[in-house]
């Protein structure tokens, strides 16, 4: 479009097809021709509003700034909108450099990136900003930060380092507590007793679970659902306070 901020896009082709993957806040596109031509990979970030829609080519939504156009009568329109412009997207297959493992796709590496870096500056600060940190926490944002700590009762300013040390160190008696636990038994502890780590993995899986109900942008209901799973975050009777980034935090 011509307010659309990203670069454009040197691709053409009668024929194509569309494959994503995703890692944490990103998610690559990757144009291939059906006949000859060089695919052509795109990798986005939405910022606070951006989504893709499908929709009737003749009736576009507004602030839709990126189109693939089908071959259908009459053709549909796969939009990336973006009411807020804070999203983005480069031409390339590459990740952003210094984003850290996904907390979906790559959990343990996730895991460990946070552990064995604890010394790092940025765990001096207070654990609900840590948690926005891209570099060790690739995939989490406002809301899911609010709900991770209220689930687990952790004082969101509290120093991150000292919440991790801990988690750290409760790991390492247990290894030893139990040296010859199996495999299912591991998880089965870890499901029934989850650290903050691992609800930094399954609270958006719980997102990703429910597909429609929760994610489908034109369905009406969705908001609704969206609100009833929300457990903390924007929840009435729940207090906030603002971050040193400026962005509000929600607890209890």
């Amino acid at each position: 479009s011509a307010v659309g901020r990203g670069p454009e896009v040197p691709f053409s082709s009668e024929a194509y097809r569309i494959s994503a993957a995703s890692r944490g806040k990103e998610l690559r596109l990757t144009l291939a021709p059906l006949g000859p031509g060089r695919p052509q990979d795109l990798v986005f970030r939405f910022g606070m509003s951006g989504s893709f829609r499908l929709c009737p080519a003749a009736q576009l939504p507004r602030h839709a700034h990126l189109r693939f156009l089908t071959r259908e009568s009459p053709p549909r329109a796969l939009c990336f909108v973006d009411a807020r412009r804070f999203g983005s997207w480069r031409l390339g297959d590459g990740w952003e450099p210094g984003r850290g493992p996904c907390v979906l796709s790559e959990y343990q590496a996730f895991r460990e990136n946070v552990l064995q870096n604890l010394e790092d500056k940025a765990f001096d600060k207070p654990i609900c900003e840590a948690l926005l940190n891209q570099k060790f926490f690739n995939g989490i944002g406002n809301y899911l930060r609010a709900e991770i700590l209220y689930r687990l009762k952790i004082p969101p300013f509290e120093k991150a380092r000292t919440v991790l040390e801990a988690l750290k160190a409760q790991e390492q008696a247990r290894r030893k507590k139990n040296p010859s636990l199996t495999l299912s038994k591991k998880l089965k502890l870890r499901r029934e007793n989850p650290d903050l780590l691992e609800l930094c993995h399954t609270v958006p899986m719980e997102v990703i679970a429910a597909e429609k109900k929760l994610l489908d942008p034109d369905d009406t209901d969705n908001h609704t659902a969206f609100k009833k799973w929300l457990q903390c975050y924007l929840v009435p009777g729940m207090s906030s306070l603002r971050d040193h980034n400026g962005r509000t935090m929600w607890f209890q």
